[in-house]
């Protein structure tokens, strides 16, 4: 668990003069300069984490409450491919702290060595920036520029792996986070842009615990060997499923096959999905894809008697909660948006936001996570409207760490959400799941 005396040091570090080496390495700063490194970055992350819309006009006021006076044009100046590098620099510094939470007091969660869940999500550039930071093409829909961002958050603790960056291009496997390994009897959650049977088996290998979704013409065998087509197969099953198969034509890996069958209206509205996205694609959906839409499953290695079917669906909707997060920071947090066209200065925003977020993410581990009912959505404009106080507190210790336990009371006051009988939260499954 990180204290908020641990964290300053980390915020103070970070920010300060781990920022202020690397814009003498990137060539940010040249020479003595009011300037430096960590006036820059500083300004960025606190102007953004309190307005992500803030104008040159806002971001210079905020260098002014920092001690440094610079005027809007001449902060303009400063977005240069340098200054791009400094803050990928500092951000990449950043993502090697480790900071977590108390960890959240769930029995569900607390049977694994941590609960793993990993997502990325895509950021549209300039086309300019295209030979750095390669999209997928010129298509109508695709940017020739783009960057993807990964994340890995552990569920009890908080604790992120990432912000790491990469091409758009590259394959969501081809990323360091999804090779690095977990403990033994950790359970990792993963979108189907990491799927990988190999991966799995490793997994398994290395005792840790896994739940996915099955990639699309993945062959399934029975426990006899037969191959079958599963959408058949489910239907003869009645409205749960939990059977042993082995995947895959090559491989023949086994696991647990665990289903559910879902309302006709839930099944319907997954249909009309399904037939909207093959028209804009321009590519028909199989009638095994409109069959399997009547159902909820996943391929697991984790055995019967540790989690239940029940339970299984609840930990497949938990993998959401990594999305939402991703989401919170693109809609508060404005990650993949700015008010320039200059490429530098965007791609600058871009790495300034993201390291923003996860200062907010921090902020909110030494205050919030614990509370499984919390909500982040409230939780973020409570830090938007400290982060202010935070900014003119940064150059002492002490006042910070009064800031922070400020914010913290504050928090704690005001963002829980409340119990949904009709649609049960994320938290209340993880404390009840239903059988």
């Amino acid at each position: 668990m990180t204290t908020i005396p641990h964290l300053v040091d980390v915020l103070r570090a970070v920010l300060g003069p781990t920022a202020d080496t690397e814009a003498k390495r990137t060539g940010f700063v040249q020479r003595q300069s009011k300037l430096t490194g960590a006036k820059f970055v500083q300004a960025l992350v606190f102007g953004w984490l309190e307005n992500p819309e803030a104008t040159l006009e806002e971001l210079s006021q905020t260098a002014m409450a920092l001690g440094v006076s610079i005027s809007p044009q001449g902060l303009d100046q400063r977005f240069s491919p340098c200054a791009a590098d400094l803050l990928q620099a500092v951000l990449e510094r950043a993502v090697q702290e480790v900071i977590a939470s108390e960890p959240i007091a769930i029995p569900l969660l607390q049977r694994f060595a941590g609960v793993y869940i990993l997502d990325s999500s895509t950021v549209a550039l300039p086309e300019i920036l295209a030979t750095l930071w390669a999209g997928c093409g010129n298509q109508s829909h695709k940017p020739a520029a783009a960057l993807k961002i990964h994340l890995r958050l552990e569920m009890t603790t908080g604790a992120l792996a990432g912000p790491v960056l990469s091409a758009g291009r590259l394959h969501d496997r081809s990323c360091s986070l999804p090779m690095e390994s977990l403990p033994s009897g950790a359970l990792r959650l993963a979108d189907l842009g990491y799927f990988s049977l190999a991966a799995m088996k490793a997994m398994t290998e290395q005792g840790v615990y896994w739940l996915s979704r099955l990639q699309a013409n993945t062959a399934v065998f029975d426990d006899k060997g037969q191959r079958r087509v599963l959408s058949h197969w489910l239907d003869e099953q009645g409205d749960t499923a939990d059977m042993p198969i082995t995947v895959g034509a090559q491989e023949r890996m086994p696991c647990r096959l665990v289903a559910r069958r879902v309302p006709d209206g839930v099944a319907n509205e997954r249909r009309r999905h399904l037939n909207e996205e093959a028209e804009r694609r321009k590519q028909p959906v199989s009638e095994e894809r409109l069959r399997l839409a009547a159902w909820t499953f996943y391929i697991t290695n984790v055995p019967a008697s540790l989690l239940s079917v029940a339970e299984a669906m609840v930990f497949g909707r938990l993998r959401w909660q990594i999305e939402l997060l991703i989401k919170l920071w693109k809609s508060h947090g404005h990650i993949d948006e700015s008010r320039s066209r200059d490429p530098w200065r965007i791609m600058c925003e871009v790495c300034a936001k993201l390291l923003a977020m996860l200062v907010q993410h921090w902020l909110l581990l030494v205050s919030c996570w614990r509370y499984a009912d919390r909500s982040l959505t409230k939780a973020v404009k409570t830090v938007r409207k400290h982060a202010r106080h935070l900014e003119v507190s940064f150059a002492e210790t002490s006042r910070l760490i009064e800031a922070i336990e400020i914010f913290c009371q504050c928090l704690v006051k005001g963002c829980r959400i409340n119990k949904s009988r009709n649609d049960p939260r994320t938290y209340q499954l993880l404390a009840e799941p239903l059988g």
